[in-house]
């Protein structure tokens, strides 16, 4: 009889899983209000193009973000990653401010 060996493979399952988890949406925005505790609101802004016409149009979409050590204030540009549900309506944390409100 032959014996097969069974084949052992480097990749398990468990570097898949967190490679998808590390695979989140990253945002750059700018901070609407940090008026909060541990929370900040930010704006950001993309240009999309109008289906018929072909114009740039502005829109823009609001984010709460996690702020642990209440760091950013108000005209801050930050980066904001994607994560577990913290709060009801906060499912994004601060990642790095970017540049500073003059």
């Amino acid at each position: 009889m032959e014996q097969t060996e069974e084949h052992t493979d480097t990749h398990t399952d468990e570097q898949d899983e967190a490679v998808d988890r590390n695979d989140r949406k990253e945002r750059i925005g700018v901070v609407e209000s940090a008026k909060m505790d541990k929370t900040i609101t930010v704006s950001v802004r993309r240009q999309m193009k109008h289906p018929m016409y072909g114009k740039y149009l502005e829109r823009s979409s609001t984010f709460m973000a996690h702020d642990e050590g209440d760091e950013a204030n108000e005209g801050d540009t930050v980066r904001i990653m994607e994560t577990r549900p913290i709060s009801k309506n906060k499912r994004w944390r601060l990642v790095d401010i970017i540049e500073r409100a003059k």
